[in-house]
């Protein structure tokens, strides 16, 4: 296939020029780093040599997903990429990246995706790449920097020595494609409260259940004697520093759990579980690489994503 100019693609490439059936990408971001990418945006069906792009596993991908089955064109997915924006997407921040995917969706553990085609295939050996992946690890941590960056840095975290669960919002797709449902998340506390029946144990909401935009799946008034929910903006990193145990279903949290140095108990499937740094309560079989920190940081944070500098476009 050959691209704008008819410049031969690399072989597996997402064809330059992509139609959707998605008012969300007439969203200037979204096209402005599509368009750095390499990629002309349209509107409408495809046509010969043209794919078709879509969000995710957002309820509106279908459209696009018949659009492309029923002409024979490839079809691309994009998504967030692991550092977002300074607010949930709901109040309006424009992504500063993005997973811009041929083969699937990186929260989606039932088929392969591009980011997990890279952790599992590349020889990610590279010394100067590793060594760019430590650097970010030690920057994301002293800037204090998470997917979303609405937190408090100088609130002061809980007094150290809890066990940290992650909460998410109910009905989101990271859950259901992780392999998980909101059953999961009582059966993780369950299995917390199990493995340390005399630890606190503090629940983080996720900010959207803590900004009013959607619930989450644990109420204060039914837990345990020595379960708390923590709906306070305290800083991710510090609240991290703090646990001896971390727990999660599929939330990104984990990942940053990963990076400050924990082994977090995972109970769904997402991209950060089976390379060897994850306690997997259902694991995945395709995936059985081991990987250090800085090679999982290398495919997920430096490889595998398309970051966009809104300073200087």
């Amino acid at each position: 296939m050959t691209g704008k100019g008819n410049e031969p693609q690399p072989a597996g490439a997402p064809p330059r020029r992509l139609r959707f059936l998605n008012g969300g990408f007439f969203n200037p971001r979204l096209r402005r780093i599509l368009a750095l990418a390499g990629h002309e945006l349209r509107p409408g069906l495809p046509g010969e040599g043209e794919g078709v792009v879509v969000w995710g596993r957002a309820p509106t991908a279908y459209r696009g997903e018949w659009a492309a089955a029923r002409a024979g064109a490839p079809l691309v997915r994009v998504e967030d990429a692991v550092l977002r924006a300074l607010r949930p997407g709901r109040q309006g921040d424009a992504p500063l990246g993005l997973m811009i995917d041929p083969l699937g969706v990186h929260f989606d553990a039932s088929a392969p995706s591009a980011l997990e085609r890279i952790l599992a295939t590349h020889p990610l050996d590279d010394s100067n790449l590793l060594l760019r992946a430590r650097d970010g690890m030690a920057r994301l941590r002293m800037s204090d920097i998470s997917k979303y960056n609405i937190h408090d840095p100088d609130l002061p975290p809980p007094v150290p020595g809890y066990v940290l669960l992650i909460d998410q919002t109910r009905d989101d797709a990271s859950i259901r494609h992780a392999g998980a449902s909101a059953a999961t998340f009582p059966a993780m506390l369950a299995a917390a409260v199990e493995a340390h029946p005399t630890q606190r144990i503090l629940i983080k909401t996720h900010p959207e259940t803590r900004l009013g935009l959607r619930g989450g799946h644990f109420d204060q008034l039914t837990l345990p004697p020595n379960v708390d929910r923590l709906t306070t903006a305290v800083s991710p990193w510090r609240l991290l520093e703090g646990a001896i145990a971390v727990y999660t279903v599929s939330s990104q949290m984990g990942f940053e759990a990963i990076l400050a140095g924990h082994r977090p108990r995972v109970f769904g499937q997402p991209f950060y579980a089976g390379w060897g740094l994850t306690l997997d309560e259902s694991p995945i079989p395709r995936r059985h690489r081991i990987l250090t920190r800085a090679q999982l940081v290398a495919g997920a944070m430096l490889l595998a994503p398309t970051w966009f500098d809104p300073c200087r476009d």
